[in-house]
């Protein structure tokens, strides 16, 4: 492995110098290639639309470049397709492309793009390793260099070429919800480890990988106040010596795909909009021909694709989902488009602008000229398709790529509490595992694990899985094992130790991300939460040996938690390999410690609820200073444990003193019920509705004044016959994930506990088309995901074709453990089938 240059300050952009050197005779097969090429052919190159938006007969008459399945999105919808049904897929693809080019005289092969984020994770039966956040701990970029490999074997089984992999930010702020898809706070670890992984997954020279792609250009882990897809605000040298860190070291070792952020950046020193395409003013980095073109592409020297994310073109200004031009004349060569609609839009908008002379015809073919510029340098003319060079599908989860994941375990757990004795555990030891995570795959696994959110993955989806519950029996045997999640029935009397296992339940995306009045503390979180934190105030009471494994994708508050720990484990989110952990609990066969902690922070840990901002300092930067945006409220910056804190078993014990405890409890009385909430049905109800699910990152406004008509629901206003008063809903669910909800428009969520011991939720509906599926209710804020409580049978019974009115008690909303306290979702429907329903007069009121 080649030692990576060390980190160092850039007082402007630096030049790049790639490990994969420009190739002239690839670049004359390019320009040949090129110059036969028709504007429509050249378009679809540009043009990334995924699986379930797409057909071979589209590739054939779009002459598409590239394709990906994203989370949630497999051959036939089958999530348990096997690998050989993935090689099938994307061989009709390839085959398609092939076809296309007939009698042209030339040929371009597919590419098939995938989220391999950790491991190739979308796929059932590979290897899921533990997340970025984990990986960071453990300060190894060798075993990164080791996974990305790894992964690269498990994706080509599956006849695929490119992973949307690594990320490469520096998170800030621990309220993001994709804060666990960063090694570290500091840009020294994200440095080392992009070009680790680039390595990894690419091959030494692009000849055993698959292409890596590098996430997300720029700054989308320094947004204001953790904003999942928010603005950056800080100057360009912090943008480039903090946030960029990992983007040079990834390209200086080859990378040949860099993604575009969702995020925006705005430095009031230089902001950008482009005089010749009208006065568009754009923040958005997908809009940025200074990041994207100028600094990118010309500054660092980047000559491979750069892409954009999940039709994020569509909140750039002067753009739509269907018109992407805006982004294209910033800099963007690939537009990965969702739904079908939409590409072809964009394809046929593209070609309207360069006809126009709005998009120069010189831009088009500099984003063509690196698409096939990366194909050459793969080798894919020369390649067989993908049905004959598809490696054995065995390698999906063999066991050398599980005990690479296992290994990654062990090297990541972080031990932050240690009364000196209690670990290792004795193999004969009486073992009570409890806790909220103690059996949960899906908490382990978090995120981006077989589905976009993981939440709904159960442990057949993952074969071989082993949850900490299962390792402890493996260890110990099943007669001095009991498993008692919220400790309903068992006696820890009756036990030497307890091993309590808490964490965040999964989550992805904005799905994650704590909104800014929120607390970091873990109990304060979910009901489930805090449920954790009382189990470990019984064990306490009673007088229990406790060792507790904290499963989470972030940092958080656990300072009591901590305190009421003789043994406290950060293990982040390890995956699928629970055996790691106990590798590290449990003594050896023989005696002694098996294996000992090496993991080390690399997030400081926060000494408050309040403490959201990244504390480590990058020492690279002379006469860098925390910013004020990134401290803090009131100046609380310390840490309760510092960046590189990590104990070893054998480290001198500490003052055995209770940590200090922050007083984060919300001790805001209950407020009595205000009368009726009006959600709809009435004229001056001041709630937006939206649409959200598969393929709807834009979460449109439903438009009362007109159809809204998307990918998963039709929205048709109406009037109801014979009832005075505002509108109502017809909606049509198409058989996606997909929910329909009331927002308020802006402000903080509304307190609704006064509702919960008497009030309903209430609405008129009339079924047109029962729900296939589960069909659920929901209210909440945008963090913790909130449950849903399934209506399916109560609309079923209702009569059909008729009016009837539904009141659900709030309380059963509560039991399932809806936090009423924080609403700005005062209504959500979500169903993943069909449904068709006509909806009328949404309120909550008291009963």
């Amino acid at each position: 492995m080649s030692a990576q240059p060390p980190l160092v300050h850039h007082p402007d952009w630096p030049a790049v110098r790639s490990a994969v050197a420009p190739d002239e005779q690839i670049e004359q097969r390019v320009e040949e290639i090129l110059r036969r090429m028709t504007p429509e052919e050249k378009v679809g190159q540009m043009i990334q639309p995924e699986l379930a938006e797409l057909t071979p007969e589209d590739v054939r008459e779009y002459r598409i470049g590239s394709a990906l399945n994203g989370a949630g999105i497999w051959p036939g919808g089958d999530r348990r397709a096997t690998p050989g049904d993935w090689v099938k897929t994307v061989d009709r693809f390839w085959e398609a492309a092939e076809s296309a080019y007939r009698g042209r005289g030339f040929r371009i092969p597919f590419m098939w793009a995938t989220d391999a984020v950790h491991g190739h994770n979308n796929v059932f039966g590979a290897t899921v390793f533990p997340h970025n956040i984990g990986l960071g701990a453990a300060r190894d970029p060798r075993l990164l260099e080791r996974i990305g490999a790894a992964t690269a074997r498990e994706i080509a089984a599956t006849g695929m070429d490119w992973t949307f992999a690594p990320t490469v930010t520096t998170p800030r702020d621990r309220r993001w919800g994709r804060y666990y898809e960063g090694y570290a706070e500091d840009p020294e670890v994200v440095h080392g480890y992009a070009a680790a992984m680039v390595r990894g997954v690419q091959g030494a020279a692009l000849d055993t990988g698959v292409t890596a792609c590098i996430k997300h250009w720029v700054a989308d882990g320094g947004t204001a106040q953790g904003g999942d897809r928010g603005t950056a605000r800080c100057p360009e040298d912090l943008v480039r010596n903090i946030h960029a860190a990992g983007f040079l070291s990834g390209i200086a070792a080859g990378a040949q795909s860099v993604m575009v952020s969702f995020s925006s950046w705005e430095d009031p020193a230089n902001y950008d909009h482009s005089p010749d395409w009208g006065e568009a003013y754009n923040h958005k980095l997908h809009g940025s021909r200074h990041l994207v073109t100028d600094v990118l592409k010309g500054r660092i020297g980047f000559d491979g694709i750069v892409i954009s994310d999940w039709d994020a073109h569509a909140e750039v200004a002067g753009c739509t989902v269907g018109d992407a031009g805006y982004a294209i004349a910033a800099g963007i060569d690939v537009l990965m488009v969702a739904g079908r609609e939409a590409w072809q839009s964009v394809h046929r908008t593209t070609l309207e602008h360069l006809r126009t002379g709005r998009i120069a015809p010189d831009r088009i073919d500099d984003a063509v000229r690196r698409v096939l510029r990366v194909k050459m340098r793969f080798g894919l003319w020369e390649a067989p398709r993908p049905a004959d060079r598809a490696a054995d599908p065995a390698v999906l989860g063999c066991p050398e790529h599980r005990a690479l994941a296992r290994e990654a375990v062990r090297k990541s757990l972080v031990l932050l509490k240690h009364r000196p004795g209690t670990l290792p555990l004795p193999r004969t030891s009486r073992v009570l595992v409890t806790g909220s995570g103690a059996d949960d795959i899906r908490k382990q696994t978090g995120g981006w694990t077989l589905t976009w959110q993981g939440n709904d993955v159960t442990r057949d989806d993952l074969p071989g899985a082993q949850t900490v519950a299962d390792a402890v029996r493996e260890t110990v045997g099943d007669a001095h094992c009991t498993v008692d999640p919220f400790l309903e029935s068992a006696d820890p009397a009756a036990h030497d130790v307890a091993v309590v296992v808490i964490g965040e339940d999964a989550y992805a995306e904005m799905r994650g991300t704590i909104k800014p009045w929120g607390t970091l503390a873990y109990a304060g979180l979910k009901r489930s939460y805090a449920r954790d934190l009382e189990t470990l105030r019984r064990l306490r009471a009673a007088g229990s040996r406790v060792v507790t494994v904290f499963l989470t994708g972030r940092p958080l508050y656990t300072t009591e938690e901590i305190n009421l720990s003789d043994a406290f484990v950060a293990a982040w989110l390890p995956g699928t390999e629970g055996g790691g952990v106990t590798d590290l609990l449990f003594a050896a066969p023989e005696g002694g410690p098996a294996h000992d902690f090496r993991g080390r922070l690399g997030f400081s840990w926060p000494r408050t609820a309040r403490s959201h901002a990244a504390n480590r300092i990058p020492p690279h930067i002379p006469g860098y200073r925390v910013p004020p945006e990134e401290q803090a409220p009131e100046g609380e910056h310390e840490p309760l444990f510092p960046y590189g804190h990590g104990l070893r078993l054998a480290d001198p014990p500490t003052a055995d003193d209770p940590l200090p405890e922050d007083t984060w409890q919300d001790d805001t009385p209950v407020p009595p019920a205000a009368g009726p909430v009006e959600v709809l049905g009435t004229p001056d109800s001041p709630f937006v509705w939206r649409i959200g699910g598969h393929n709807t990152w834009s979460r449109p406004h439903i438009a009362f004044d007109g159809v809204t008509d998307v990918l998963v629901v039709r929205a048709v206003p109406m009037a109801r016959a014979g009832r005075p008063g505002g509108p109502a809903l017809d909606l049509r669910f198409k058989g996606y994930p997909a929910f329909v909800y009331a927002q308020q428009p802006e402000g903080r969520p509304a307190d609704l506990r006064g509702y919960a011991e008497s009030g309903v939720v209430e609405f008129d509906v009339r079924v047109l088309e029962a729900p296939t599926a589960a069909f659920q209710l929901a209210c909440h804020d945008d963090y913790p995901a909130q449950p849903g409580l399934d209506l399916t049978e109560r609309l079923r019974a209702l009569p059909a074709g008729r009016w009837a009115t539904v009141a659900v008690p709030v309380a059963e909303l509560g039991r399932i453990g809806s936090d009423l306290q924080h609403v700005d979702v005062p209504f959500m429907l979500y169903t993943e089938g069909t449904a068709r329903i006509e909806l009328a007069d949404v309120r909550w009121r008291t009963a």
